[in-house]
């Protein structure tokens, strides 16, 4: 699985960074970022909760 993130649209909730620290964390200007683009497959399902979870949709598993 792959993941994204679109920048542009992050609120900075830090909701992603929360459910799956081993794929998402927050920047140093305070918004979430992608810093492990391929998910590790033991995390898979936490990963798809923070897409599901993130209450502007910028979050993209595939």
């Amino acid at each position: 699985m792959k993941a994204s993130l679109d920048r542009e649209g992050c609120i900075a909730c830090g909701l992603c960074p929360t459910i799956c620290p081993e794929v998402f964390r927050m920047a140093d200007d305070g918004f979430a970022e992608v810093y492990n683009e391929d998910v590790p497959v033991e995390v898979e399902e936490q990963a798809v909760e923070a897409q599901e979870s993130c209450p502007v949709s910028v979050i993209l598993i595939e």
